[in-house]
């Protein structure tokens, strides 16, 4: 006999985790590896959400990730419980009656003006990127985000920022550090790409070189691990220790030398938690006491006189993406991408370009969104040729 369809789950707006929920029930309901759009077709969901939740369960041990192609999972031990533990939002009880207020006092005394804050984002004064681009900073802990990661250098913390590519993340890395080094983490970095390798002279001879784990080490700098999340936790386990109180590290590979750090060393991240295979495992997470999440600032996005029909598709998009309806939506990255293509090209090209940029199982959603904003009908990607 023939299993029944699972079936498909409402298209309304999810709560915050529902979809992850959903996801993990199937999983539970069907033994042996499961696709990606084989899920989202039975959830009436887009390829690109369910993806950003089956990674968001194999991250936090709830589903296993199958090795090979195509990506597939399956439910483990803990599938069950991850598929119970998101309850639906009860409805807020009502407020109850306001209490009498008691008889003001005869001679209330003065209350202190209370301190101005910092300055906001918005009155923050830009800084100038090693690569000559301008950064306007954003506000964090009621100071600018520059000065606020300036000073979690100062006292040895480390920090790890986190959200959907093209928020920015790199970009304020860069602003607050002028003295930094970046490693661009993927699948395939390997301790010797942090900490170095031996190569070979003109001569014939080798000789060992030092990779940017112990320059930044050695020189008292800033080391930004980008991606970090898809590096191999064994590859990264070689930075540990400069990360915890020994601040040194033992290069096996160079005759068991010591590397202790100098003053100023530093070690930030960036994790997309979104991007396939990034996993913030317990012991990564667990070295950075400070962890930011870093999303797109529509605010700036208007201080930085994008139209305003952009940023609005953009926010109900985003608002899209939270609920579980789509996988994607533009960031600030794409804003100014559409700003740029918009003073070259022209508004309609802009316009066909920040639809056409989203991924294949969103598009449509996208370019509804787009239109509806902008006031006309949904735009095609843009292409060659006369386009109706």
């Amino acid at each position: 006999m023939t299993t029944p369809a699972a079936p498909a789950a409402p298209k309304g707006r999810l709560g915050n985790g529902q979809l992850r929920r959903q996801v993990a029930e199937y999983l539970d309901g069907h033994p042996g590896p499961c696709k990606t759009g084989e899920i989202a077709k039975a959830l009436a969901r887009s390829a690109g959400a369910v993806g950003n939740a089956l990674t968001t369960l194999a991250g936090r041990g709830e589903a296993d990730l199958v090795p090979g192609k195509p990506i597939r999972y399956q439910a483990n031990s803990a599938t069950a419980a991850a598929a119970a533990a998101i309850a639906p939002k009860a409805p807020l009880p009502p407020r109850p009656a306001p209490a009498p207020k008691p008889a003001a006092p005869a001679a209330p005394a003065p209350v202190p003006s209370p301190a101005p804050k910092p300055a906001s984002s918005a009155a923050a004064v830009p800084v100038t990127r090693p690569n000559g681009q301008v950064y306007q900073p954003r506000s964090l802990a009621d100071m600018p985000d520059v000065e606020a990661l300036r000073r979690l250098r100062d006292a040895g913390v480390p920090a790890l920022l986190y959200g959907p590519p093209g928020t920015g993340k790199t970009s304020l890395v860069e602003a607050a550090f002028p003295d930094l080094i970046t490693v661009a983490g993927d699948g395939d970095t390997t301790a010797a790409d942090l900490v170095g390798e031996y190569t070979q002279k003109p001569d014939g001879t080798f000789e060992f070189i030092y990779g940017p784990l112990i320059r930044a080490m050695q020189e008292g700098r800033v080391l930004f691990i980008d991606d970090a999340t898809l590096i191999s936790p064994a590859v990264l386990a070689v930075a540990y220790p400069a990360m915890d109180g020994r601040r040194e590290i033992t290069v096996k590979a160079h005759k068991g030398e010591t590397i202790t750090a100098a003053d100023g060393f530093y070690i930030c991240a960036g994790h997309n938690p979104g991007v396939h295979g990034a996993i913030l495992t317990e012991a990564l997470s667990s070295r950075f006491s400070v962890q930011v999440r870093v999303s797109t600032d529509y605010d700036l996005a208007h201080a930085l006189k994008i139209d305003s029909r952009a940023i609005k598709a953009a926010r109900d998009l985003a608002a899209r993406q939270a609920s579980g309806e789509i996988g994607w939506a533009p960031q600030l990255r794409e804003l100014l991408a559409y700003a740029k293509v918009a003073a070259i090209l022209g508004e309609n090209a802009a316009i066909a370009n920040l639809a056409g940029i989203a991924p294949e199982e969103d598009r449509d959603a996208v370019a509804e969104a787009v239109g509806k904003a902008f006031g006309r009908k949904p735009p095609a990607p843009l292409a060659l040729g006369r386009q109706l």
